[in-house]
């Protein structure tokens, strides 16, 4: 089933929706009985007349006439202008699909050198596409518009619940309206948390660490972990370049047993850490002060520990394989990897 929209011919108030069944003549004797005309043809909103009933889709919008020509009505209707001579006529904005009404005045008054002062000031200077009931159309966000389009009228800035800033700010940047948009960035700014560089406790990480999936990718580059404590605990493949283990009280970190599956531990500081017993298969230690450190029975394969710090480290039963040697600070001795 076909519905249409029916006018009386030079107007768009007091429509009649009916259903197209039957022939043209069908529809016309509906049409004269909805409108309390005597319709004599059909005209689409371009003024085409409509001859035949196959031509006429759903939700199509059709003007009745009497026998007259068509007649295109009047979208906007003048109601004066200011001083200055600017126009002050009534028009409507279809911005994505939803209707706005306002003058004139109020797209050119408030903000002159934006774009839609430019394109409203005068009529049809920028040849502004128009729907089919007069509208001028905009490929915009109609949500994000509103906010604007009250700005203009009252010079307020009032965004309702729901409505995110940020698109206003987009919106308000598009239409070249800058002291908006310089407002829109201040609440922006002004809405930010502060910035918290309190250092995280050892208790906070290791709940975020139990709480990371295995295959999701972690990184404490740079954090403070002094004296942490993260027995058995599972970081494969965390990023932990330039982290702080070394507690001054003497309270030593304790990784005993834990998986660090290349783990990045480049430049670390790790005095005297407990590393016995964990997996450190492919990590990369590069540079790390792992003086005193215990690495006893530590699965070091592939593990890259050029440049290290490992005087008195203890590595007796630790799997060396493959691992990076280079550029040691102090020699490694017999004693420190033989039981």
């Amino acid at each position: 089933m076909r519905r249409v929209t029916l006018f009386v011919n030079g107007t768009s108030k007091n429509g009649k929706v009916v259903a197209v069944y039957g022939s043209l003549s069908d529809l016309l004797s509906v049409a004269s009985n909805k409108l309390g005309v005597k319709a004599s043809c059909l005209y689409n909103g371009r003024g085409g007349l409509i001859d035949d009933i196959a031509l006429i889709r759903d939700d199509d919008v059709l003007y009745v006439s009497e026998g007259d020509p068509f007649i295109e009505f009047q979208n906007e209707v003048k109601v004066g202008s200011d001083q200055q001579g600017a126009h002050t006529d009534w028009l409507t904005l279809n911005i994505g699909g939803r209707l706005f009404t306002t003058t004139r005045s109020t797209l050119v008054s408030k903000e002159p050198e934006s774009m839609l002062a430019h394109m409203f000031r005068e009529k049809d200077v920028w040849g502004n596409k128009q729907d089919e009931h007069g509208a001028y159309l905009i490929d915009r966000s109609p949500e994000y518009f509103e906010p604007i389009l009250n700005y203009l009228r009252h010079g307020q800035l009032i965004i309702n619940e729901g409505i995110n800033i940020r698109g206003v700010l987009e919106e308000a940047r598009f239409f070249g309206i800058e002291q908006l948009a310089d407002q829109l960035e201040l609440v922006i700014k002004n809405s930010q948390p502060p910035e918290d560089h309190s250092p995280i406790s050892r208790k906070e990480f290791v709940r975020f660490l139990l709480a990371t999936p295995t295959k999701s990718e972690l990184r404490c580059q740079g954090a403070n972990l002094q004296g942490v404590k993260m027995l058995c605990s599972n970081a494969e493949g965390a990023s932990l370049k330039g982290c702080n283990f070394e507690d001054p009280s003497g309270l030593k970190a304790n990784l005993e047993g834990a998986n660090l599956k290349g783990v990045d531990m480049e430049g670390s500081q790790m005095t005297g850490i407990n590393l016995r017993v964990a997996t450190l298969k492919n990590a990369k230690l590069k540079n790390c002060n792992l003086r005193g450190a215990t690495l006893a029975g530590t699965d070091l394969e592939n593990c890259d520990l050029s440049g290290c710090d490992l005087q008195e480290a203890n590595l007796r039963g630790s799997n060396v394989k493959g691992a990076i040697f280079e550029e040691m600070l102090t020699p490694l001795h017999m004693s420190q990897s033989v039981r």
